[in-house]
């Protein structure tokens, strides 16, 4: 039997919710800085309301990055 692993929680200080996404640090902090991360590697994980606030805030950055196919 496998042992049970934990799920991944929100990396933002103060948010225990469970965590929808994981993406690079170094992009979440660059994209909002306002947000305090907890001890995080490559990856930070976010919950489902912080990774809206991600997208939310690189909408326009994606939007190019597809008009340039």
């Amino acid at each position: 039997m496998a042992p049970e692993e934990e799920p991944e929680v929100c990396a933002v200080t103060g948010c225990g919710e469970p965590a929808a996404r994981s993406l690079s640090a170094a992009k979440v902090k660059q994209v909002l800085p306002e947000l305090k991360l907890e001890n995080v590697g490559r990856r930070a994980h976010l919950c489902r309301a912080h990774y809206r606030a991600f997208r939310k805030k690189t909408k326009e950055e994606r939007e190019l990055d597809r008009a340039a196919w």
